[in-house]
């Protein structure tokens, strides 16, 4: 900033010397208030936020609809959005109650209540897409509506991480009136009370969002004008950004690119941030599964090598992650290294043979084509897990939407995931990773594993979940229902005029477009 600050000042000076007016240099207000055009290879699965449970669809959710609670940039507890206040009832944190913000409208001019509170969560429960979020509200019994302003959630048990859920795009908060109560709506209008409003979209296309005049909440006031670009693959959004067609890219420029951007490079700014964003290799546990067996499953533990995928295909832009719960959160270990220190062929060979199972054990692995080096990680996987003959692997490429329901229909053998986790508490790669009935759908369930996710749960003080966290992840490097792969490093890349792009994503699961400001 300081060097931009310096290089306006310098040409103010030579100008006024030749007797140019340095009004002339700074914008105009109808500069200030143009489009900014933020480019991703994120996919959006649905604008109902009933049926989606990923990171492009929640990142165009946390700027088009209001839940109770959000997180403020780098913050790790929830603040009230919609809601002017919540807490827990009593010390059992078992009942939990908000009053909403007065004033807040949908675009049809009626005012939000608390029946529109209840209602957007029993839809989500009710509908139950096997793409949404539903599964975040395992711990949540039932929604009432005590009067027009004034909600409560009653949990089946006690769980300190609701709040945290509440902030999530699950908690989005729609309106009774234009959603329907058991299906997903359809069409490409959205009804929420964010700080933009949608008001264009084209599937793989295009999202324009305008600021919501109406917005209350816990923001100031809301930003530009924003439109998002979204790319099929990695190689399109590089050239969208050297072409000048977008003032922002974030997730993701293709790792070659990514590991030579230069932060001091006049013509733009450069965010790297640490990232709690991971990526496993998740396996089919299920009876049918060639990889039911944990012998084979360890077997591939001991053949994968995160460092050398980390080092090639992603160019050192990744780090290699030994553990279900990434670095910087609370209760991370190193499992995965301290049961499988090393690739070892020896090792694998003595498992598959103590599972009298035929070789090469033969399954397919998937990964979301044109989703970052998805493809390039998948061939490097294959050669890993091919080596000394034991397994052979056929890869398979399939479009995001297709790729999700078919995890979810477990019609996979092995898949390949970039999981986002949606706010900053371990919690938040236990049950939606590894409970039974887990998001990701491996078929595992283990009743140690889910006690000690409850368990973990009771806690108000998050650090006293640590040695719940630390149990499960050395019953997962056992039991190998996933292999962590890698955790991201965060890259937002913007033009020299564009501030604000260090809050884009920060970890706490909030996309903040309204924070982007032409400088």
């Amino acid at each position: 900033m300081r060097s931009v600050r310096m290089r306006v000042l310098v040409t103010l000076l030579v100008l006024a010397v030749v007797g140019i007016g340095g009004w002339q240099l700074l914008p105009s207000q109808g500069n200030k208030n143009r489009t900014i055009t933020v480019g991703t290879t994120d996919a959006v699965t649905d604008l109902d936020p009933a049926g989606a449970y990923d990171a492009g669809s929640w990142a165009l959710f946390s700027n088009v609809f209001q839940s109770l609670l959000t997180f403020e940039p780098g913050g790790v507890e929830p603040v009230p959005d919609a809601a002017q206040s919540c807490a827990f009832q009593g010390s059992g944190l078992r009942t939990y109650r908000c009053t909403l913000r007065s004033g807040i409208t949908f675009p049809s001019g009626r005012a939000m209540t608390a029946e529109d509170v209840k209602y957007s969560f029993d839809r989500v429960k009710k509908i139950n897409s096997e793409v949404g979020p539903a599964s975040l509200f395992s711990t949540l019994g039932s929604v009432t509506a005590d009067s027009a302003t004034s909600v409560t959630f009653h949990l089946s048990s006690p769980d300190a991480t609701f709040p945290l859920k509440v902030a999530t795009g699950a908690g989005s908060i729609v309106d009774k009136d234009s959603y329907p109560a058991g299906s997903l709506r359809t069409g490409t209008a959205v009804d929420g009370t964010g700080p933009y409003t949608l008001a264009s979209y084209t599937k793989g296309e295009q999202a324009e969002l305008r600021p919501n005049g109406r917005y209350k909440g816990d923001l100031g006031g809301t930003g530009r004008p924003v439109e998002l670009r979204y790319y099929a693959d990695s190689a399109k959004l590089d050239s969208a950004w050297k072409s000048g067609r977008v003032d922002v890219a974030t997730r993701d420029l293709p790792p070659h690119v990514l590991s030579q951007l230069n932060p001091s490079d006049p013509g733009q700014r450069v965010t790297e941030s640490d990232s709690a964003e991971t990526r496993n290799l998740y396996l089919n546990t299920r009876p049918a599964s060639p990889l039911r067996d944990v012998r084979v499953r360890r077997a591939m533990a001991w053949l994968v090598d995160r460092e050398q995928l980390a080092a090639t295909v992603y160019e050192g832009t990744v780090d290699p992650l030994y553990s279900l719960i990434p670095t910087g959160i609370t209760g991370h270990t190193t499992s995965f290294f301290d049961d499988y220190p090393k690739q070892s062929v020896q090792q694998a060979r003595e498992l598959l043979t103590q599972a009298g199972v035929s070789l090469p054990v033969r399954f397919t692995l998937g990964y979301g084509r044109n989703r970052g080096a998805g493809e390039q990680e998948a061939a490097a996987l294959k050669r890993q897990l091919e080596a000394g003959g034991l397994f052979k692997v056929d890869v398979r490429g399939y479009e995001w939407t297709d790729f999700q329901k078919r995890w979810a229909a477990g019609k996979m053998d092995a898949w390949a995931v970039g999981w986002v986790p949606d706010y900053p508490d371990p919690d938040t790669f236990g049950g939606p990773l590894v409970g039974t009935g887990s998001t990701l759908a491996t078929g595992y369930s283990n009743k140690l594993v889910d006690h000690l996710v409850l368990d973990s749960q009771q806690f108000a003080d998050r650090s006293r979940a640590a040695n719940d966290f630390k149990a499960i992840q050395q019953d997962i490097a056992r039991d190998v229902p996933l292999i962590p792969l890698w955790q991201r490093k965060s890259y937002v890349v913007s033009t020299e005029d564009v501030g604000g792009g260090q809050y884009l994503d920060d970890g706490t699961g909030v996309f903040r477009l309204w924070r982007l400001q032409w400088i």
